[in-house]
């Protein structure tokens, strides 16, 4: 019998540990609170990819009689020694999802969960997911394996962490079902999801009668409070050790960790940081090598995930003075300690395959009014100096800010172009502006969705540089130019990041 059960639901990519899940772990069983946890994302889709397809055309029956070798490509690392080889298993396994999801009139993919009438920005359509769970294609795993799992544990209160969109749907759909089930449990909810909600100015507690708590933030401090533990908070080390960690689409264990919360630039304009008012928090560097250190002589990692939202440059210089056992990645800011070729190497000689770039523009004018903080010729030397140093770059770019015009569009497509040798992947987005952002009193705003828990708004853009003008150029210029396509080609489909360093492990890749 456990006091908590912690659940992480489907649908997130299943490639790693949910880290937010492993952190509380620790930190509940530290305090003394009897805990179990279980990842129901990763265990729900391996119980659909196992289910029998019939009368289905024979590209999809085709695909499922494959499953377990994909499964085993995916694991084994044999998958990543070629795109096309890669590409072909995600998509296998995508469309076997997508006809379980079809059965229940969902659209359902490895990272992806969508309803064809109800809005993921509106509450009412989250409570009809509560009201018929057995609408939702998780159901059967829900009702024959993962409520029998709960009802053996007996629990005081269940917890979920709902991070993505992707799980809101799935996650209602459980909650419905264990209330029903179980109606004198506690339900509480909490994640980045949640916290994102709790943070708009429009939040009135639509969930109540459903969930007991909605929980805004790290959830530490509210099971210690809930459950009269005085211990103070320090940074718990992820606890792995409930995790099947073998069953991840990933090969070997991938280790997530975060050195901190918050990012510690903080300035870019309509960065969701700044408009929900999360603070800087580093963890102490000498814990983190020392969690690091333990962490990977436990569990011997094929690759530690950095989640951070930038790593420090003091941070970085600690990893190359004290290297892993394991290879590593993580997102960077163009810093200029990067324009050292070799640091860049050093870095690459502690274990680093692959740093995620956040470039936005190739236009100087837009960065400066962004207050990115970069320069485009800083950009330029840091991305050949990593090249260099064989370390992959996984690049996102942004289109559509309401400083950009369709000429300075064009001014980053010139710039990926001129730098097309030296970019590993890329990520081509539209931007979003964030709901609570300051920046919407500069502009006419309008509501993206009619949903009460819309996280962004719509904008009238000064120069007519609106989202459908945006999308045609990305759909008919910019992905359609050569050099672009060529790395569009090699960036992975679905898991993107998350899977795009095991190229540079297994494969033979090359920028």
């Amino acid at each position: 019998m456990s006091q908590v059960v912690l659940i992480y639901p489907p649908v997130s990519k299943p490639g790693e540990v949910p880290l937010g899940v492993a952190r509380l772990k620790s930190t509940l069983s530290h305090s003394g609170i009897s805990c179990t946890v279980t990842d129901a994302n990763l265990d729900g889709l391996h119980f659909l990819l196992s289910q029998p397809i019939l009368g289905k055309d024979k590209w999809t029956r085709d695909a499922a009689s494959q499953i377990q070798s994909h499964l085993e490509a995916l694991k084994q690392g044999t998958a990543f020694r070629s795109i096309d080889h890669y590409n072909r298993i995600v998509r296998d396994l995508g469309r076997v999802l997508q006809y379980q999801g079809k059965n229940y009139h969902a659209f359902l993919g490895l990272a992806d969960f969508g309803h064809p009438e109800w809005s993921l920005a509106k509450s009412d359509d989250l409570l009809a997911s509560a009201e018929r769970p057995e609408s939702n294609p998780f159901f059967p795993y829900y009702h024959d394996q993962l409520l029998p799992f709960i009802m053996d544990e007996n629990p005081e209160m269940i917890g979920l962490s709902v991070q993505f969109l992707s799980q809101a749907f799935c996650a209602f759909a459980l909650l419905g079902l264990i209330r029903r089930t179980m109606p004198h449990v506690r339900l509480v909810v909490g994640g980045g999801l949640i916290t994102s909600w709790m943070q708009l100015s429009s939040w009135h507690d639509p969930f109540h009668g459903l969930l007991d708590y909605c929980v805004s933030g790290p959830g530490e401090p509210f099971f210690l409070s809930y459950f009269r533990k005085t211990e103070s908070i320090c940074f718990p080390t992820p606890d792995l050790s409930s995790f099947q960690t073998e069953r991840a689409l990933s090969p070997g264990v991938v280790l997530p960790y975060n050195t901190s919360t918050g990012c510690f630039w903080r300035q870019c304009r309509f960065c969701p940081e700044c408009a929900e008012g999360n603070a800087y928090i580093p963890v102490p560097q000498n814990r983190v090598l020392e969690d690091l250190t333990h962490l990977c002589q436990r569990h011997s990692p094929s690759l530690i995930h950095f989640l951070d939202n930038a790593l420090a440059p003091s941070l970085l210089k600690q990893i190359v003075q004290t290297p892993f056992s394991a290879p590593w990645y993580g997102y960077v800011r163009f810093h200029s300690d990067l324009l050292d070729v070799d640091f860049c190497r050093e870095l690459r000689a502690s274990g680093c395959v692959m740093l995620k770039l956040g470039l936005e523009s190739g236009d100087q004018e837009v960065l400066d009014v962004m207050h990115k903080g970069i320069d485009l010729d800083v950009v330029s030397r840091i991305l050949f100096n990593l090249k260099s140093a064989s370390i992959q770059t996984y690049v996102y770019v942004l289109f559509g800010t309401p400083y950009e015009s369709e000429h300075q569009a064009r001014q980053t497509l010139l710039f990926v172009k001129r730098h097309a040798d030296a970019i590993g992947f890329i990520n081509p987005a539209i931007f979003n502006m964030p709901a609570e952002s300051d920046e919407t009193r500069r502009f006419v705003t309008r509501p993206f969705s009619e949903g009460d828990l819309s996280l962004y708004v719509d904008f009238e853009h000064p120069t007519g540089w609106d989202r459908l003008s945006v999308r045609h150029f990305l759909d008919r210029e910019f992905k359609r130019d050569s050099d672009v396509s060529k790395i569009l080609r090699r960036t992975p489909k679905v898991f993107t990041s998350n899977h795009a360093p095991f190229f540079a492990i297994f494969g033979r890749h090359e920028c």
